[in-house]
């Protein structure tokens, strides 16, 4: 696979291929030493504000920086606009706070944005760190509050489909581009994410790429969960099985998969497929339907929210992405930590995660998707050992440690 950097930076610690280090950054023992760091006699004070802790990519990595993060260097608080989500309990059990404003809902604005200030300001941060588009915007405010504050932006996604975006997410589109030079650091996830948002009018100077980390640990292979999880969504011993894996969101493109489905199925009658995720009641729907429309009705598995998320990936003998739009996909590469081959579509990142190890096709076309996922079957047929393969791809690649080495110089950096 060709590989460019000439775009790209990154703090050199386990350094992706196609990822340059940041220029000028001292290692981060080095500026731990130094007497100049002004913070040497305390630690450093990191603000997280996200949302929610919902099972989702950012907040799961988010959680997993939080978790990881050197607590002799940092003093981490994760604030959040709702306190409910699955991963709260998670920080919690880490001894990590956390902190909820909650929000009564999108419109409660007004009341809702004195008790952020207030927060912020009793937490008085060194640096806080937002994920995704509301967080930057809202992160912003405090500035005039909090001069010596450093703000560091977190965006995660690599193409923004707009037009099924309501008049307030347009809005904020448009204001988060404008207001991208107030931020002091701005962390994208994929090289793909910083060239689309640098096109579209982000300020340059203040861009990282830090690609997504694993837990190798958890997801990791494990046949034996896997087998019961397939006998409970009645998948017979040894069916090929294709999943796909995230929320249902048109930008998933779960329509292209399941059509996909239909062609593959005409060659592999045996074939089974599973959506694992859940999202809006309306697009479910329509999605069941287009199933049955296409034949699929009882080859399909709805496995929805799954809380065992290693176990699914297990379950598969493929793990597909057809998204037409994507920065560093964590399904992508928590399947291929399970040892589970994929075939995704050539967006965002995600050909440098699989490498030549993967199939990547065209977005939006079936009959590709379709021919890739039997391209993948014959090579898994050929070569037992493709799983191992599969793994160290990501264990040398993508490991959490790298993630929270590479954000940890950021962060300081940014200081």
């Amino acid at each position: 696979m060709k590989r460019s950097d000439e775009n790209a930076v990154l703090p050199a610690m386990n350094t992706p291929p196609g990822v340059a280090p940041l220029r000028g950054q001292d290692s981060l023992a080095d500026r731990r030493d130094s007497p100049e760091n002004r913070f040497q006699n305390r630690r450093v004070k990191l603000l997280f504000l996200i949302r929610n802790l919902a099972v989702g990519g950012s907040e799961r990595q988010l959680v997993a920086l939080a978790k990881g993060l050197d607590r002799e260097i940092f003093d981490v608080v994760v604030m959040c606009f709702y306190a409910d989500g699955p991963l709260v309990e998670e920080l919690n059990s880490a001894g990590v706070r956390v902190v909820s404003l909650e929000k009564a809902g999108r419109w409660e604005v007004f009341r809702f944005l004195w008790r952020f200030a207030k927060t912020a300001r009793e937490l008085n941060p060194d640096i806080l760190h937002s994920y995704l588009t509301g967080q930057n915007l809202l992160s912003v405010l405090v500035r005039p509050l909090l001069r010596s504050i450093r703000i560091v932006w977190g965006v995660r996604a690599s193409y923004m489909d707009t037009s099924h975006f309501d008049w307030l997410e347009k809005s904020s589109r448009r204001l988060e581009i404008l207001l991208s030079r107030f931020a002091d650091l701005i962390i994208f996830n994929s090289n793909a994410g910083r060239d689309y948002h640098l096109a579209e009018g982000f300020a340059d100077s203040r861009a990282v790429v830090i690609p997504n980390g694993i837990d190798t640990e958890r997801f990791a292979p494990d046949k034996r969960s896997a087998s019961r999880l397939r006998a409970s969504w009645g998948v017979p011993e040894g069916t090929f099985l294709v999943g796909i894996v995230g929320r249902m969101d048109r930008m998933k493109d779960h329509e292209t998969f399941l059509r996909a489905a239909a062609i593959f199925a005409r060659v592999r009658a045996e074939a089974r497929f599973v959506c694992v995720g859940d999202g809006p009641d309306q697009y479910s729907r329509d999605l069941r339907n287009l199933s049955h429309q296409l034949g699929l009705a009882d080859k399909v598995i709805w496995a929805g929210f799954v809380h065992n998320m290693p176990t699914a990936y297990n379950a598969l003998d493929i793990c597909c992405s057809s998204s037409y739009g994507e920065g560093c996909s964590n399904a992508v590469a928590e399947a291929m930590s399970c040892g589970i081959p994929c075939v995704v579509t050539d967006v965002g990142d995600s050909r440098l995660i699989v490498d030549e190890i993967g199939i990547v096709v065209p977005p939006r076309n079936p009959e590709a998707l379709a021919a890739g996922w039997g391209a993948m079957a014959e090579r898994i047929r050929q070569n037992p050992e493709l799983r191992f393969a599969v793994r160290e791809r990501i264990i040398s690649q993508f490991s959490l440690s790298a993630l929270i080495g590479n954000t940890s110089e950021a962060l300081l950096g940014a200081l």
